[in-house]
């Protein structure tokens, strides 16, 4: 296992290394500083360095196409056993940095590196690239019979890609290149401001391993500041670059869109929210009660509420009549006990508590008549439920283990919140989605799943994310098509009377 630990300066700045398709780089150092000014670094001017980040020549590309899938399989098999952070000296120096960038806090950091290994399982890594993509497809050409006579052949390629990941979980990074492996693509990865490290350990224990395997010079991990039109301008071009997967902000994704053009495609993993909804049937027991409490808890708290599957709002069907609000009132103070009953390894108190929510909380906690607000008082986190049927005017900037409870009386009034910014709604009880899973998605919510289960669900790479399949889309669907004057009537044998197919 890895022992090389990263340069430091005399002035004992770590230096974060560029990588360049196995090469590890340490020159044209330049000072930048991480996300929550905690931590401050030395990296690589990318300028002196665009004309080597882009892969050039899509032809290098060929090596990938002399190897196998189940060889790339065997590769990233042991490449998940060689990221145990027991024993892994760049992805340990890697987390003791992420704790002065991440906006999670270092127990939740440490959880997140401890699970790298899982995601390179070989029979998850199978069943990802069989069900986004089907193994044939990336194996070789399929071919299939047309109704007109044709003889096509099908073939998922791999594509120059960068990758702009997000840096509210390190698993993000493990996600993006796994994927560019399985597709036999060509990645460059830019590290964000909150976690530039973990792209980057990966790497670099990719290029102990085998620096010369086609996986590892197919993957550079480079650190620029967001925004820097000199080097996106140089490097966001058709010829560089065939799509771009952005994970991130609104204001980043949206960025990206300028350089968009034919030849470069955007697929787009934008923020979004995520929601609950909680049936009548919760509150005739107890039992029930409590445990959507600790299902609403769960969503709410996992990660510190900071990916964007974590529940914001939950609307209960509880009513708003006065024995209604009991309910809804009932349920916050379980909610809230049951958020700090939580694992640390699930949950902890926020790293840094927003202080603008802050002061909209402690507002709200003056007003009982429209707001009941429990806890909040030492930044651990809060949960609001509202005595009247709408959800927060801030509702959109809770975060930090802050949670709406909302009273309603129909499903109608729920449905009339969802809308294309809804990524997941938790649903409780089960019987409740049976009522829902063929309206919600027309209302735009893209992911439906069991109440305390939107986080934990989260690891599987086998499904669609943002109603999009991002592993599809990152590929290039190629035709080749077999026709001959014995199966397809030529066109040249029926003068204008034959149909030509569309040429674009």
């Amino acid at each position: 296992m890895s022992t090389v630990t990263p340069l430091r300066t005399a002035a004992a700045l770590p230096v974060l290394s560029m990588i360049i398709r196995g090469q590890v780089i340490t020159d044209h150092l330049t000072e930048v500083g991480g996300r929550g000014g905690d931590l401050r670094f030395l990296t690589p001017e990318v300028n002196h360095y665009l004309e080597r980040l882009p892969l050039g020549n899509p032809r290098r590309m060929a090596d990938l196409y002399a190897i196998s899938f189940q060889d790339i399989l065997d590769y990233l098999v042991e490449l998940g056993q060689r990221l145990d952070i027991r024993r892994n000296a760049h992805l340990q120096w890697a987390r003791e940095s992420t704790y002065g960038t991440s906006p999670l806090t270092p127990a939740l950091v440490d959880a997140s590196y401890a699970g790298l290994p899982e995601w390179f399982a070989r029979e998850s890594m199978t069943e990802a690239a069989e069900q986004s993509i089907g193994i044939e497809y990336l194996e070789g050409w399929v071919p299939r019979r047309m109704l007109s006579g044709a003889t096509v052949r099908i073939r998922c390629f791999g594509a120059r890609c960068l990758h702009i990941v997000a840096g509210n979980a390190p698993a993000v990074s493990a996600l993006s290149i796994l994927r560019n492996a399985l597709l036999r693509s060509d990645a460059i990865i830019k590290a964000p401001s909150n976690d530039p490290f973990t792209a980057w350990a990966i790497a670099r224990t990719m290029c102990d391993m085998a620096p010369d395997h086609p996986v590892t010079k197919h993957l550079s991990v480079a650190y620029w500041r967001g925004g820097d039109t000199a080097v996106e301008q140089a490097l966001y071009q058709p010829h560089h670059i065939e799509k771009i997967i952005a994970w991130g902000g609104f204001a980043s994704v949206r960025h990206v869109t300028r350089y968009i053009q034919p030849g470069l495609e955007l697929i787009s993993l934008d923020p979004k929210r995520s929601t609950s909804i909680i049936g009548a049937e919760a509150f005739a027991t107890t039992g029930m009660m409590q445990a959507a409490a600790v299902r609403v808890a769960t969503d709410v708290g996992a990660t510190n509420q900071n990916g964007c599957v974590n529940a914001r709002v939950v609307y209960v069907l509880s009513g708003t009549d006065a024995a209604g609000l009991a309910k809804a009132n009932a349920l916050g103070q379980l909610v809230y006990a049951a958020m700090l009953a939580l694992p640390g390894t699930v949950s902890t108190r926020p790293k840094r508590y927003n202080r603008d929510l802050k002061d909209l909380v402690v507002s709200l906690a003056m007003d009982d008549e429209w707001y009941r607000v429990i806890g909040g008082r030492d930044d651990e986190g809060a949960v609001i439920v509202s005595q009247l049927p709408e959800a927060v005017n801030f509702a959109t900037a809770l975060t930090d283990r802050t949670v709406n409870i909302v009273p309603i009386d129909t499903l109608d009034e729920f449905l009339g919140t969802v809308n294309a910014y809804t990524q997941t709604v938790g649903v409780f009880p089960e019987p409740l989605k049976d009522q829902l899973v063929d309206q919600l998605p027309l209302h735009g919510a893209q992911r439906i799943v069991s109440l305390g289960y939107a986080v934990t669900t989260v690891g599987t790479n086998a499904g669609p994310h943002d109603a999009i399949e991002p592993m599809r889309r990152m590929g290039k669907w190629i035709l080749d098509e077999i026709c001959t004057p014995e199966t397809v009537a030529p066109l040249w044998e029926q003068g204008t009377a034959g149909t030509a197919a569309p040429s674009a």
